[in-house]
């Protein structure tokens, strides 16, 4: 569960300096470095908008990813997860997101430094390669951070930090089981041990080994997933490329010998665009959750060094594994005709059913072979980390550095359903293969020989980097020690992505076709001081300043202020102003070049405006139909800059009752991203510079989406918290916890000096913005015992609404309830059981397109329904 707002030191940090805190005979409190700051300090010293997630909480709720830790956070607006890689391209990576503003904004550490962002979008790090169970809390700073960690910390910082020493030995079994059948059961196993005391033999060893798997959820095991084509909604998600296939003649004539005897449902569907042709409901062949695979591998080491030196080395190893499925190919414009030769041409003699209009031309085919099975894409994630580091206390100073190397691995590869678009062309050429029926046995067999398998994309981002930083108390302030930071890094990155030509080239469904190898590198130094100074006994500011330099893109200062003001026990004020930036990231500038199918259909502007096809043209490519989008790096594109300044109040008027109340507000501007084809598609007199038609005019060969500076973001908003503590009474003590971020405005451009369009509670061009969002947790303890009930909250919003009028849609608010139950059996046994979903609530309908899932959105809610689960541990 996540923790109260940190009610500055009032609530769990005072928490954790309690926990911390000697008996009269050991060592003085130990000080430790809080995120967001380097000055080393008591816990409960600090005032920092800081959510802390306690380890132990994560079983109580049944979660079992780091992404579904952090959707657990409310200003957490969305978390990428490996169910939208399902034909998206992702490699299977998870993302966190806070304040909305994208996983790229967001910096992600472990033990405060960081993991090498994922190759394939490279721009984030992936969530699946955090050791869950080797985590001892999360901490999310609330707060743009750049001026103590450099570039991504605009939306906030995610630390996750393992636990310091680990004695004896434990196992772990975990099982998810969705009540409505269909798949998406869930299994863990952990292991994990280690020996040693840093207190009093001076050293610790431990190791946790990891492993999670799930099983896919086919769209239609949920009906609210299973069409694309709902009547009643006025939805029909389709396309134009289906089985049996449809046909263009050179006399301009386009159809499908099914049509009048209504083509082939559920899968196929005749037209109601006026056409006589065919469309497909590719969302029945699509997963709503794929099968993943997560391993991850943690040891550790800790020399302690005398009274004031400890040494550490880490390592990390980390696998995931994801196979998306979705429909069969899609075929169409790769120049494949159909002859009057061939058998299988209407009115031929293979009883194919005769077309009108037809007089022996060729036709220009768009089929689906759907023998060749779904396209199944397998991706396969690796993340390496190694860390020696070095803390203690030398000359008076609080110092941290260390040495870390890490390489992050992504492949993707064919794994089956993909077929050589050649192949099929000259198939279908010479009357081998029939596009309109069953094949024969040397059809079926020449498909069967047509299909690639093999991996034919691999990435690879590599970074080295030497940090270093010292603390100390210079002088003594009215209010209590001047604290003094300041330290340094160096940072070495690269990236290569390589493309297997010779497979991807075969196979225009794979995006791909058409890709580059692509390599970059960079170095990157900064140097950064902090001072905190205690002014007066209530009053303490904080300044702190960074300079980057990067060898590609040049350089960045960025400073931060911050006052905490406590006039009375009870209140405490606290404000901060910063400046932030983010540094384009070697994918943005490097990234391979793809050719994509849109996630909508669209008529093209200009081949079928409104519709209607020009002449000439074929409406089976340019009417209500995916198109082709290319999106990749660009060398052009510079760093974005931020600004964010927040104020907050923390009132604790009992020792059972803390309440916060924090205001933040972002400006972003240069955002670097790429324009959503919404955007573009709705507006072709403004961009119809990015569209890109084959020398005859006659087809689309692509539009442009590659990654550029657009204009800029406005955002602000509220986070609140309500933390209630009930006195310990005979029947146990019991905690009311409320987290809730309320989002006042969430503007954006899509150029520099642009119009400004509104995302907040509506589905703008991509995606919507929540104005409120919360989780909420009710705990009961009683000895051995102990149960927690939670809500997870988010509020409705008018859907993207690509629909008639009639029709339009506003998506309903999102709540759904878990209860678990735990016991601890002394101090050898753990066991929890619980039910995520209690009342089995299925996500709000929504028309929305953007994913290749339909009637619901999967970025922000659960197909699986009620689902039972249990977690058993023992301790030896």
């Amino acid at each position: 569960m996540a923790a109260a707002l940190l009610a500055a030191h009032a609530a769990d940090a005072f928490a954790q300096a309690q926990a911390q805190a000697p008996a009269p005979d050991q060592e003085p409190l130990q000080r430790v470095e809080i995120t967001g700051s380097s000055i080393r300090r008591l816990a409960a010293e600090t005032a920092l908008p800081l959510t802390s997630i306690r380890a132990e909480d994560f079983a109580r709720q049944g979660l079992t990813t780091a992404q579904q830790v952090l959707n657990s956070i409310p200003m957490n607006q969305t978390s990428v997860s490996s169910a939208q890689s399902v034909g998206a391209g992702t490699g299977g990576q998870s993302q966190a997101d806070l304040r909305g503003l994208g996983g790229q904004r967001t910096l992600v550490l472990l033990n405060g430094r960081r993991i090498s962002a994922h190759p394939i979008i490279g721009d984030s790090v992936d969530l699946n390669v955090i050791p869950l169970s080797a985590l001892d809390r999360v901490e999310v700073l609330r707060d743009g951070a750049s001026a103590v960690y450099g570039s991504d910390a605009i939306g906030g910082v995610v630390n996750f930090i393992t636990r310091r020493q680990v004695q004896g030995g434990a196992v772990t079994v975990e099982a998810y089981q969705p009540e409505t059948a269909g798949g998406g059961a869930e299994r863990r196993l952990n292991l994990s041990g280690g020996f040693g005391d840093l207190a009093t033999e001076r050293f610790n060893v431990f190791g946790v080994l990891d492993l999670h798997r799930q099983l896919p959820l086919a769209a239609t095991a949920r009906p609210f997933s299973a069409t694309g084509v709902i009547p009643s909604r006025g939805v029909s998600q389709t396309s134009g490329t289906p089985f049996p296939a449809n046909f263009f003649s050179d006399h301009g004539i386009s159809g499908n010998p099914s049509f009048a005897s209504g083509c082939l449902p559920p899968a196929s569907v005749p037209n109601v665009g006026g056409s006589a042709t065919c469309r497909y409901d590719f969302t029945r062949e699509v997963d709503d959750i794929p099968r993943t695979k997560q391993e991850s591998y943690l040891g550790r080491f800790t020399y302690r060094l005398g009274q004031d030196h400890t040494l550490a080395a880490e390592a990390l190893h980390a696998r995931s594994t994801n196979e998306a499925r979705v429909a069969p190919p899609p075929l169409a414009g790769i120049g494949m005709l159909l002859h009057s030769t061939s058998p299988y041409y209407p009115g031929g003699s293979a009883g194919v059913p005769a077309v009108a209009g037809l007089s022996g031309e060729d036709l220009d085919i768009s089929w689906r072979p759907l023998v060749t099975g779904r396209r199944v894409d397998y991706s396969t994630s690796t993340a390496d980390r190694l860390v020696l580091s070095a803390e203690g206390v030398l000359y008076g100073w609080d110092y941290s550095s260390g040495l870390s190397h890490s390489v992050s691995k992504a492949a993707s590869a064919f794994a089956g359903g993909y077929v050589i678009d050649q192949r099929i062309v000259d198939g279908v050429g010479s009357g081998l293969l029939n596009p309109f029926g069953e094949q024969s046995a040397e059809g079926l067999a020449y498909l069967n020989s047509s299909l690639l398998l093999g991996e034919y994309l691999n990435a690879r981002t590599r970074a080295t980097a030497f940090d270093a930083r010292a603390s100390r108390e210079l002088y003594q302030l009215p209010g209590g020690p001047l604290g003094f930071a300041l330290g340094g890094e160096a940072r070495k990155e690269k990236a290569v992505y390589k493309i297997n030509r010779a497979l991807a080239s075969q196979a225009s469904s794979s995006g791909f076709a058409d890709a580059q190898d692509q390599t970059g590198e960079r170095r990157i130094y900064a140097v950064f001081a902090e001072l905190n100074a205690p002014v007066i006994k209530d009053l303490e500011l904080n300044a702190a300043a960074r300079y980057d330099h990067y060898s590609d893109v040049g350089h960045s200062f960025t400073p931060k202020l911050s006052a905490r003001y406590q006039p009375v026990a009870p209140v405490l004020l606290r404000a901060s102003w910063n400046r932030g930036f983010r540094a384009p990231t070697l994918f943005d500038i490097h990234g391979p070049r793809t050719v994509t199918n849109s996630s909508d259909p669209w008529n093209d502007p200009l081949l079928c405006p409104g519709g209607v096809p020009a002449p000439g043209a074929n409406p089976n490519l340019s009417c209500d139909q995916q198109q082709n989008i290319r999106q990749g790096g660009n060398p052009d594109v510079r760093a974005e800059r931020s600004k964010t300044y927040s104020a907050g109040v923390v009132f604790e008027p009992t020792r059972a009752l803390t309440l916060s109340l924090d205001y933040w507000n972002i400006g972003l501007r240069d955002q670097i991203s790429a324009l959503a084809e919404q955007t573009v598609f709705n507006d072709y007199a403004r961009y119809q510079n990015l569209f890109s038609y084959n020398a005859a005019g006659t087809r689309l060969d692509y539009v442009s989406l590659i990654t550029n500076n657009l204009g800029e973001v406005k955002t602000s908003g509220v986070d609140a918290s309500v933390l209630w503590r009930a006195p310990r009474g005979r029947y146990g003590t019991l905690a009311l916890q409320i987290d809730g971020t309320w989002v006042r405005n969430y503007d954006y451009q899509n150029e520099r000096g642009g119009a400004f369009t509104e995302n907040l509670g509506r589905y703008a061009d991509a995606s919507p913005v929540f104005r409120w969002r919360h989780n909420a947790s009710l705990n009961w303890n009683l000895g051995p015992w102990g149960a927690t009930l939670t809500n997870r909250y988010m509020s409705g919003y008018t859907d993207q609404n690509a629909v008639e009028p009639q029709f339009f849609n506003q998506v309903k608010a999102y709540s759904t309830w878990s209860l678990s139950g735990n016991y601890s059996g002394g101090h050898r046994l753990d066991l929890t059981l619980g039910v995520r979903n209690l009342l089995d609530e299925d996500p709000p309908y929504t028309n929305q397109s953007t994913t290749f899932q339909q009637g619901y959105d999967p970025r922000y809610t659960d197909p699986l329904g009620r689902t039972w689960y249990a977690r058993v541990t023992y301790k030896f």
